[in-house]
C-alpha cells in the first residue's frame, strides 16, 4: 500500500501546485493575466494548426487527384513520344503515391485527421479532369496545369507552416514544391521538342 501512495502527490504538493495559479501578494491579478495569456497563446496555436491542417489536406487532395490524372495519361498516351512519356508518367505517379502517405501522416502528427475517399479528394482538389483519348501534347499540357495548381496550394501550406513555426511541415512543402517545379520544367521541355 505504501508504494501505491507514493505514486500520487500529497495534499501539500497539490496545494503548492494550486498556489501557482493564485494571485501572489503584491502582484494582484498579474499572475492570473499570465495564465490568461497562456490560454490565448494556446487558442492561437490551435487556430493556426487548424488552418495548417486544412491547407495540408488541400495539398493531399491535389496530390491524389494529380496521381490519378497522371496514371490516366500513363495508360492512354500514344504517339512518337510514347515510351518517354509512358515511363515519365509512371515515375511521377509512383512518387506521388509515396508523397500522399507522407502528407497524410504529417497531418496526423499535427493532431488532425487526413481526408480521404475519391469523392472527398475530387471535391477538395477541384482539378480539371480529362478523358482519353488525347494527343500526347494535350496530356502534357493538362498535367502541367495540374502540377501548377499543386505548387500554388503547397506554397500556401509552406507559408502557413512558417507562420506556425512548424519547420517539419514547412520542409515537407518545400520538398513537394521543388519536385513539382522540376516536373513542370520537364513537361514544358517535352513540348518544345
Amino acid at each position: 500500500m505504501a508504494a501505491y501512495n507514493n505514486r500520487f502527490p500529497s495534499g501539500r504538493a497539490i496545494a503548492k501546485l494550486a498556489s501557482f495559479t493564485q494571485p501572489k501578494p503584491g502582484y494582484g491579478a498579474n499572475s492570473i493575466v499570465i495564465n490568461e495569456n497562456m490560454k490565448s497563446t494556446r487558442a492561437n496555436n490551435n487556430s493556426m494548426n487548424t488552418r495548417l491542417s486544412k491547407s495540408l489536406n488541400q495539398v493531399l487532395a491535389d496530390s491524389y487527384a494529380l496521381m490519378s490524372l497522371t496514371h490516366l495519361a500513363h495508360w492512354n498516351v500514344e504517339g512518337p513520344g510514347f515510351f518517354a512519356l509512358h515511363t515519365a508518367f509512371q515515375t511521377q505517379y509512383e512518387e506521388l503515391f509515396t508523397a500522399i502517405d507522407e502528407i497524410a501522416e504529417r497531418i496526423r502528427a499535427l493532431g488532425a485527421y487526413a481526408i480521404g475517399g475519391l469523392g472527398q479528394f475530387a471535391q477538395t482538389a477541384q482539378m480539371k479532369e480529362f478523358a482519353s483519348p488525347l494527343a500526347q501534347e494535350d496530356y502534357v499540357r493538362r498535367l502541367i496545369s495540374a502540377n501548377e495548381k499543386l505548387v500554388a496550394d503547397a506554397s500556401q501550406a509552406r507559408d502557413l507552416a512558417g507562420e506556425a513555426n512548424d519547420p517539419e511541415s514547412q520542409d515537407l512543402m518545400i520538398e513537394r514544391i521543388t519536385l513539382h517545379q522540376k516536373t513542370i520544367w520537364m513537361l514544358k521541355s517535352f513540348l518544345k521538342a
